[in-house]
């Protein structure tokens, strides 16, 4: 998975946040915008995490949210 693909679906494992609660938090996307991903969590929650306050990892590749703070299809486009 690079940065300009497509997230949701995809699980993925917050590894840093400014919000020290958020870290390893675990779940599938299930939506996102520019600004922000939504998951559901492993208890079955609905998190919604803003991307330029986390880093987080998707097949153990680590990914800096503000680096894909843009639309999906402004990060396919490149």
């Amino acid at each position: 998975m690079s940065a300009h693909g497509d997230i949701i679906g995809r699980k993925i494992r917050v590894t840093g946040s400014e919000n020290k609660a958020l870290a390893g938090l675990k779940g599938r996307v299930i939506d996102e915008t520019k600004n922000t991903i939504k998951i559901l969590d492993e208890k079955n929650r609905e998190k919604t995490l803003i991307k330029s306050q986390i880093t987080f990892s998707i097949d153990d590749k680590m990914i800096e949210g503000k680096k894909i703070a843009k639309r999906i299809e402004e990060r396919i486009r490149g």
